[in-house]
């Protein structure tokens, strides 16, 4: 297989608080200390130097306090604000409220630093970005492309414009324009590079049709994970591999679904009984959560570990709900309600999963044609395919077909 595994607006001049250099520093530290930075791409490192987060932040950033999202501004809490600018390596920084949900961030480093990695740029590449956000990675790239090499698409009116006035103020030449992500650019188009910064679940078309063949695809996939996808010779296909772990915002637009407490408050239980997988592994292993997210792709799942055992509760935004219970010592308990029975779909998906080998998050690549997108293990010609059918929770395995969750 080789080796595919990798270890509101308010633009005005950025004046960074003091104690912005050590906060820097801690970052940069974190992720070194993480074996975050890139060996084969060491330019991600010095372009992450050269322009740093807060220049690309708004005055105003947000944070959740545990109900709801509540503002931070440079002015009356510089020190908070530049906090939240510089988090921990996995921490984004929400930098855009809508309706009470977060729309828009300064993803966290790791992921960018990750991302871009994946994606390969090279010096003078035609480099498309999907998704402009503030502009920081979109000023990354163009350090790496050079000067008027990267197009930057953005839907939001506000944050293309306020991000057109940092880039300027960075120095970073890129062109910023708004419209849909979704169909990509297509009058400047073939790019060398395409990269989007929020999640899809199916790959537009337009992507691979606006992407040189050999050239590469980097996006969030199914707001989990994100892939890297090379364009065929023949440009009629674009298939890789998983690249890492991660939690995206969706595209614009994407249903949230219902949260659970409101599905398990109007939906009565159904049924109880024993829950015959390792409910351990289920909170432990991130390849099997990305195994059910594959082939159950609108169930959510939350877990939690105590002194005495784990617990998991799921739901798939809609009417159907399941908890999972483990203490020491006794069986796994299951209790579910709705049309769907969530609880046995998890179980015959997780015996799949051990029986199929247990495969890794690495071990899982992606291929999209023209008519169809599909999810695969260990090759992409031979290897089993995985896919859900929506409605009738089935996947495809290797030929037989398996209900399952996601």
């Amino acid at each position: 297989m080789g080796d595919h595994r990798k270890p509101e607006p308010d633009v005005g001049e950025a004046k960074p608080p003091p104690g912005n250099p050590e906060l820097r520093h801690r970052l940069d530290r974190a992720l070194e200390a993480e074996r975050g930075w890139p060996a084969d791409s060491p330019w991600v490192r010095r372009a992450v130097e050269d322009l740093p987060r807060h220049l690309f932040a708004p005055d105003r950033v947000w944070v959740w306090d545990g109900s709801t999202y509540v503002p931070v501004d440079r002015t009356a809490d510089p020190g908070r604000w530049a906090e939240l600018v510089y988090p921990q390596p996995d921490e984004a920084t929400v930098t855009q409220v809508t309706d009470g949900l977060a729309t828009s961030s300064l993803s966290c480093q790791a992921v960018v630093v990750d991302m871009l990695d994946s994606l390969m740029p090279e010096p003078g590449h035609r480099v498309l970005e999907l998704g402009t956000g503030a502009g920081w990675n979109a000023a990354l790239l163009a350090a790496r492309a050079g000067p008027g090499r990267v197009t930057s698409v953005e839907v939001d009116p506000g944050l293309a414009e306020a991000a057109r006035a940092r880039l300027g103020a960075a120095g970073a030449e890129v062109n910023v324009v708004t419209g849909d992500g979704a169909h990509g650019w297509a009058e400047s188009a073939p790019f060398d590079r395409l990269i989007a910064t929020y999640a899809v679940d199916e790959v537009p078309w337009a992507w691979v049709e606006q992407t040189r063949p050999g050239g590469r695809i980097v996006t969030p996939w199914g707001r989990l994970g994100h892939v890297a996808l090379t364009v065929a010779d023949d440009g009629r296909s674009a298939s890789g591999w998983m690249q890492g772990l991660a939690t995206f915002m969706p595209s614009r637009g994407t249903g949230q679904g219902l949260p659970w407490d409101r599905i398990r408050g109007t939906v009565p239980a159904g049924t109880a009984g024993p829950f015959q997988q390792p409910l351990r592994r289920l909170h432990d292993e991130v390849s099997l959560l990305f195994a059910l997210r594959v082939v159950l792709p609108d169930v959510r799942i939350t877990t939690r570990a105590y002194d005495d055992g784990v617990s998991a509760w799921l739901h798939d935004g809609r009417a159907s709900w399941a908890t999972l219970d483990a203490r020491a010592g006794d069986p796994a308990v299951a209790c579910q309600g709705g049309p769907r029975r969530l609880a046995d779909e998890t179980s015959r998906t997780m015996e799949k999963w051990l029986t199929a080998g247990e495969p890794s998050l690495y071990d899982f690549g992606m291929t999209r044609t023209p008519d169809q997108q599909f999810i695969w293990t260990g090759d992409k010609d031979t290897g089993p395919r995985w896919t859900a059918a929506s409605g009738q929770c089935e996947a495809e395995w290797g030929g037989s077909v398996a209900g399952i969750a996601g």
